[in-house]
């Protein structure tokens, strides 16, 4: 599970990163759209999420082998049937304001995950606390089950122990926010954020950068890299950012589609490549005709030669999605089949949905946030052999595109979904529980909703994954999304970068407290 980078050498251009008190080594990275906000509880891209990591801590920790480790509580204990749960902070850890944290931030902040004004994507991952229900339906001013004890001690108590509570609080939406600035600045803490991390918000300049510095103070030792710029190239422009690492202006880099087996071959620096726990897919709106028919969207899905798509237009970089659940998830099922290419199948669907050879279907329009030409061609290519026009439209502004996609805007839309927790319920539950916000497609079966909260609840290992597969199985029933592919992280580094530790959670989780510049010698 984990990737670390030791180069022997490095090149001269190292000897500009070389530096003295007054010039801290810089370390620049591409992020590949605008980040909504870096509001940890209101995150819900990637983009937000790779930069948040290094500026907040949580109670706890994924390792570079997804094992949980302490972070701002030293240690915790629960009781025998796990409803209980203490954590002790650490003593003199301070916000990057100057303020010591203490226990009464932490209970804010987990408080604030539930308030429905605040609209986190974590809420549903501690519903089960006590009280939890009573203050998101506004009849209690607190949650009965988060209290601090004293200044450096809080207490969870639970309705009922579902995944240990501790996998939840490593979540990046867990993190710990100062109650005084946050009450102060309400939204507008998502734009100049304040943590106890490794590295402090500097400044975000909209549509070019932004920029951290480091933490001296932080209680787990200072960064050995002075600055992080985060380079915005918004729609995913891995040529363009590319060219920059090329050129010496970027730390790192992902390789782009465009000459990729030359690029392997020739490519300066190193080569880092490992699964992901990640499903990029084509969601359908269920509340959207003709898309309200499952025949219609089955038809779509045997329409698209997707093994094809993937050899064509990302030359086999990832691996076909049968379902939604990645390798190495609990519940992944090998034995999976989902929907083979079958135009002739697709035909016979879109009949009995009343459209023969596609007649009377509307054009379908699918929205993106990246133009990727090779994919969207070979989609639309395959759907209009069966009779079915399609076009894709493209929004590269990433927060107009997560807006409309919360409001049910687009009829299809391409999306990627990045796990926060290695456990099948981030991806099942969070994507399409019918209550939950990240819910796109407006999917709502009362069956899929009971397994997974029975799942959620279930002790039982062996008996969890059944209740998953069977819930996985009903979704590609229903045909819900067009799965596509499990990403492979696959990034270059420069020659000079060491120390970099990447898990099975991607990029956002990479520890860049950790990183050191070698100098030229």
């Amino acid at each position: 599970m984990l990737v670390m980078l030791v180069m022997p050498w490095a090149p001269a251009r190292a000897q500009e990163r070389r530096t003295d008190a007054a010039r801290p080594l810089v370390y620049r990275r591409p992020l590949g759209n605008e980040p909504a906000t870096l509001d940890p509880a209101r995150i819900g891209d990637v983009y937000g999420r790779s930069v948040a990591q290094q500026i907040f801590d949580g109670l706890v920790e994924f390792d570079q082998t997804l094992t949980i480790v302490p972070a701002l509580a030293q240690y915790w204990k629960a009781s025998r049937d796990n409803l209980t749960w203490t954590f002790t902070l650490r003593k003199g850890v301070k916000f990057h304001h100057g303020r010591d944290v203490t226990a009464e931030d932490v209970v804010y902040s987990l408080t604030r995950l539930l308030d429905p004004h605040v609209k986190s994507a974590a809420a549903d991952l501690f519903a089960n606390i006590q009280g939890a229900q009573d203050y998101r339906e506004g009849r209690a001013a607190t949650v009965r089950g988060i209290t601090a004890l004293d200044p450096s001690t809080v207490r969870i108590v639970l309705d009922e122990a579902q995944v240990p509570l501790v996998s939840m609080l490593a979540v990046g939406h867990a993190k710990i926010v100062p109650r005084d600035v946050v009450s102060q600045k309400g939204e507008a803490f998502g734009a100049a954020p304040v943590g106890t991390g490794p590295f402090r918000f500097e400044h975000w300049e909209r549509g070019k950068e932004i920029v951290l510095t480091a933490n001296p103070a932080y209680f787990d030792g200072a960064p050995r890299i002075g600055r992080i710029v985060y380079r915005i190239f918004a729609g995913e422009q891995m040529a363009a950012m590319y060219d920059e690492y090329r050129r010496g202006n970027l730390e790192d880099s992902p390789l782009p589609m465009q000459d990729y087996p030359n690029l392997v071959k020739t490519v300066r620096g190193t080569h880092v490549k490992r699964p992901m726990f990640s499903v990029r897919f084509i969601g359908m709106n269920t509340r959207v005709k003709p898309l309200t028919d499952p025949r219609v969207r089955q038809a779509l899905i045997y329409a698209i030669d997707r093994e094809a798509v993937i050899q064509e237009a990302t030359l086999g970089r990832f691996v076909l999605a049968r379902g939604i659940l990645p390798p190495g998830t609990l519940g992944y099922n090998p034995q999976l089949n989902g929907y083979p290419h079958d135009p002739a199948r697709a035909r016979v669907l879109l009949t009995q949905a009343g459209y023969p050879g596609g007649r009377g279907l509307p054009p379908l329009t699918i929205w993106a946030s990246v133009k990727l030409d090779k994919e969207h061609q070979a989609i639309v290519r395959d759907l209009d052999a069966v009779g079915v026009h399609a076009e894709f439209k493209y929004l590269t502004d990433w927060p107009q595109f997560s807006r409309m996609l919360a409001e049910g805007q687009f009829p299809l839309f391409q999306y990627a979904w990045f796990a926060d927790v290695p456990d099948p319920d981030n991806f099942l539950f969070k994507l399409f529980h019918s209550r939950s916000p990240r819910n796109y497609t407006g999917y709502a079966n009362p069956q899929l909703d009971e397994l997974l909260i029975r799942a959620r609840n279930e002790s039982d290992g062996q008996r969890r994954v059944e209740l998953y597969r069977r819930a996985e199985q009903l979704i590609l029933d229903d045909a819900v999304v067009i799965p596509f592919f499990h990403y492979t992280y696959e990034r270059v580094f420069q020659p000079y970068v060491r120390s970099v530790q990447v898990s099975g959670l991607g990029d956002p989780y990479i520890p860049f407290r950790k990183i050191w510049l070698e100098p030229a010698r």
